[in-house]
């Protein structure tokens, strides 16, 4: 089989992570989109790839197999679309739009057109991170009533530290949690199998004005927030969310509580999952030697070799490019997934606002 084509649209940290993951699975990185032409050129120097192409449209009339989508949030339906419309596969950075409709149409065009279009969920890719999802859904375990965690960062917490998703025009409404809780909520939705049905969230800023286009400027969205929410199986949960707390650099967590094990999961810390009982507790190291340990791609790697970020960036993308060639892929995270965290994002969003419980799907929630 030939190698797919990839054309990736974006520059930055993003599109170069992506062209890495993109040459690791196998594919040949074809063209570079850029926000200026010498921006395209000088990445597809950089990276090797076929060329810089002057507009997404030249990209697509040379030819690619998938699309990649690595630019500021509030380009990405238009992108999204001229792919898709083109007939061609797409993955998209997160979020899929910065409007839930938005991000619903664009699934129901993938959907039309019975293309492959998926979003970086990548968190989903950690070998302990499947294991506790594959124990939690084994029969008879009892699920968790409690499911909590935090997402932590500090790359904002300096006054004159900025970027362009301070500002929401490119960014969106919210930038926390709209960059990073979505991680959280993927994840603790992936793994339970649980839903999140609503949600009471207040957001907060720990810089008030940061510099923005050549001025100091006044923040409009949140450094942090904190969401407390309910699930469809009755379980009570919260999310602490911040890109401004000192010395936590990718500080993803989370516990899920149960009556009959409990489960720990440190983003900094991969290599092993805390499972608790009421007896012994116990920590299982990622081996996939180990009897009962979970199977596929995202668990290949032998154990003593650290499973890290490009590593799981990579599986995601391997694991797109085998559903587009038609291989059948367990837990790939979809633009369905995209719509998911764009509904969740607009109620927390919508709560931060008013204060209130809002059910995802906009509905202010009745008091009980």
């Amino acid at each position: 089989m030939s190698r797919l084509r990839v054309g990736i649209i974006g520059t930055g940290f993003m599109g170069a992570v992506h062209a890495r993951s993109a040459t690791v699975a196998g594919a040949e990185v074809a063209g570079f989109v850029g926000s200026s032409p010498a921006k395209g050129r000088r990445a597809a120097d950089d990276f090797g790839a076929g060329a810089g192409f002057d507009s997404v449209e030249a990209l697509l009339r040379h030819g690619v197999d998938v699309v990649h989508v690595c630019t500021p949030n509030a380009t990405h339906a238009e992108l999204c679309r001229q792919a898709l419309a083109s007939g061609v596969p797409v993955v998209c950075e997160k979020p899929l739009a910065t409007d839930r409709l938005v991000a619903r149409e664009l699934t129901e065009l993938a959907a039309e057109r019975g293309l492959i279009a998926t979003v970086p969920f990548i968190y989903r890719y950690y070998a302990s991170v499947r294991e506790a999802r594959g124990r939690l859904r084994a029969p008879g375990h009892r699920p968790p009533w409690l499911i909590h965690g935090s997402y932590l960062q500090d790359w904002l917490a300096a006054p004159e530290a900025t970027n362009w998703r301070v500002d929401p025009r490119r960014g969106g409404a919210t930038r926390a949690f709209g960059d990073i809780g979505v991680h959280w909520c993927d994840l603790a939705e992936f793994v339970t199998g649980q839903r999140i049905t609503r949600v009471q969230a207040s957001f907060a800023r720990a810089v008030q004005a940061r510099p923005l286009d050549g001025d100091v400027r006044p923040v409009q969205t949140e450094d942090g927030a904190v969401v407390m929410f309910e699930t469809d199986a009755g379980a009570l949960g919260s999310v602490v969310v911040s890109q401004a707390s000192a010395g936590r650099k990718n500080a993803l967590s989370f516990s899920f509580d149960g009556p009959d094990a409990s489960y720990a999961f440190c983003q900094e810390n991969p290599e092993s999952l805390w499972i608790g009982g009421r007896d012994t507790n116990q920590i299982v190291m990622r081996d996939p030697a180990r009897a009962g340990a979970p199977t596929g791609r995202s668990a290949s790697l032998p154990a003593g070799h650290p499973q890290g970020y490009y590593e799981c960036f990579a599986d995601f993308v391997a694991d797109t490019y085998a559903a587009i060639t038609g291989e059948p892929v367990e837990g790939l995270p979809t633009f369905s997934d995209g719509v998911r965290a764009a509904e969740i994002t607009d109620a927390v969003v919508t709560s931060a606002k008013g204060g209130e419980w809002v059910e995802i799907g906009g509905r202010v929630a009745q008091s009980a």
